[in-house]
C-alpha cells in the first residue's frame, strides 16, 4: 500500500523533487518502451529486418525515437510552467514561448534521429549481413526509445542555460555534418559553406533548418543566460539589457541566414552574416564594461577570437583561404565563445524544474 500510495503521489506531484523526477523519467521510459516494443513487433512481424537502411531497425528506432524525444520536450515544458506558476521570472528564469518549445523540441528530436541513425550505420558496418528477427527487434526498439525518451525528459524538466547550450553545441555538429554527408555536389567545398542550402535536397533542408532553429534556440538561451546577471541599478539594467539583445539578434540573424539562403537572396543572406559578425564583435569588445564581473580569462579569449577573425578576413582577402575555411573557423569560433558565456552566465542560474 505505501509503495502504490508513493507511486500515485509521484504522478500527482511529478516535479516536486529530485527524487520524484527520477521516478517519472523511469515510469515514462517504461511506458514508451511498451508502446514503441509492440508497434515494433507489428511492423517487424513474419520476416527479418536489416540493420540500417529502409525499412531497416535502425530507421524505425530513429523515427520513433525522434517523435517520442519531441512529445517529451513539450510534456515536460507543461509540467515545468504548472510547477513554476506564480514564481517570479528573475527567480525562475523566463517563461518560455511557444516557438522556444518548438525549436527545443525540434532540436531534441533530429539529435535522436540522427544520433541512433548513425549507430545503426556503424552496427550495420560491424554486423555485414546480419538481420535482426522480429521479437528482437521489437526489444531493441522498446529499449532505444525508451533511453531517448527517458534522457530528453530529463534534459527538458531540468532547462538550464548550460544544458541548453550542450543542447546547442550537440544540434549544430550533427546538423552540419548530415548536410555535408548528403550533399548532392561532392565539390562544395571549393565555393562556400552557405552553398550547401542552394538544393532542394535532403543536404539543403537539413542546413537551412539547423540554422534557422539553432537561432532561435540562441534566442531562448540569450534570455535564461541573462537572467542571473547584475540589475541592482539603471546602469546594469541597461547593459544587461544590451548583451540580452545583442545575443538575440545574434539568434535572429543567425535564423535569417537559413532563411534567406543564397538561392533565394544573396543580399539579405550575406547582410545577416555581416550582420552577425558586426554584433558578435561589438559584444566581445564591450563585454568588460557591460559585465565588470566577467572573469579575465574569458575576455581575453574573445579578444584572441576576434583578432583571428581579423587575421582570416586578410587571409580570404589575398587568397590564402577559400571562403569555406573561412566560414567554417569563423563559425567554430563564434559559437565555442558564445556557448563558453552561455555556460559561465548560466551557473548562477538556479533550474527551474525541481528546486
Amino acid at each position: 500500500m505505501t509503495q502504490s500510495g508513493s507511486i500515485v503521489n509521484v504522478l500527482r506531484h511529478p516535479t516536486e523533487s529530485r527524487e520524484s523526477v527520477e521516478s517519472v523519467a523511469l515510469i515514462l521510459g517504461a511506458a514508451v518502451f511498451v508502446v514503441s516494443g509492440v508497434v515494433a513487433l507489428l511492423v517487424f512481424w513474419g520476416s527479418p529486418a536489416p540493420i540500417s537502411g529502409p525499412g531497416s531497425l535502425g530507421q524505425f528506432v530513429a523515427l520513433s525515437s525522434a517523435i517520442a524525444a519531441a512529445l517529451v520536450v513539450v510534456w515536460a515544458t507543461a509540467l515545468r510552467r504548472s510547477r513554476n506558476r506564480g514564481a517570479s521570472v528573475e527567480s525562475d528564469g523566463p517563461r518560455l514561448h511557444w516557438f522556444d518549445v518548438a525549436a527545443i523540441a525540434l532540436a531534441h528530436a533530429v539529435i535522436a534521429l540522427l544520433g541512433w541513425i548513425a549507430i545503426a550505420a556503424v552496427m550495420a558496418q560491424s554486423f555485414v549481413g546480419a538481420v535482426v528477427f522480429p521479437l528482437s527487434a521489437a526489444v531493441l526498439a522498446g529499449v532505444a526509445t525508451a533511453v531517448t525518451a527517458y534522457v530528453v525528459f530529463l534534459s527538458a524538466v531540468h532547462l538550464t542555460p548550460i544544458l541548453l547550450s550542450l543542447v546547442l553545441a550537440v544540434f549544430l555538429l550533427v546538423g552540419a555534418v548530415t548536410s555535408m554527408l548528403s550533399a548532392s555536389d561532392p565539390l562544395w567545398w571549393q565555393k562556400n559553406l552557405s552553398t550547401l542550402g542552394m538544393t532542394d535536397d535532403l543536404s539543403g533542408n537539413a542546413f537551412n533548418l539547423t540554422l534557422i532553429i539553432a537561432g532561435v534556440l540562441v534566442t531562448t538561451i540569450a534570455n535564461y543566460a541573462t537572467v542571473a546577471l547584475p540589475a541592482g541599478t539603471e546602469t546594469e539594467r541597461r547593459h544587461r539589457r544590451f548583451v540580452r539583445v545583442s545575443l538575440i539578434l545574434i539568434g535572429i540573424l543567425l535564423g535569417c541566414v537559413g532563411l534567406f539562403s543564397l538561392d533565394v537572396s544573396l543580399a539579405l543572406h550575406n547582410l545577416s552574416a555581416t550582420g552577425m559578425a558586426i554584433v558578435y564583435t561589438t559584444l566581445v569588445v564591450r563585454l568588460r564594461t557591460l559585465i565588470p564581473t566577467t572573469p579575465t580569462v574569458f575576455l581575453w579569449l574573445g579578444y584572441v577570437f576576434v583578432g583571428v577573425i581579423g587575421v582570416l578576413v586578410v587571409f580570404f582577402v589575398t587568397g590564402y583561404y577559400n571562403l569555406t575555411a573561412v566560414e567554417l573557423i569563423l563559425a567554430v569560433l563564434v559559437f565555442s565563445w558564445l556557448i563558453v558565456f552561455m555556460r559561465n552566465q548560466g551557473t548562477s542560474t538556479a533550474s527551474p524544474a525541481t528546486e
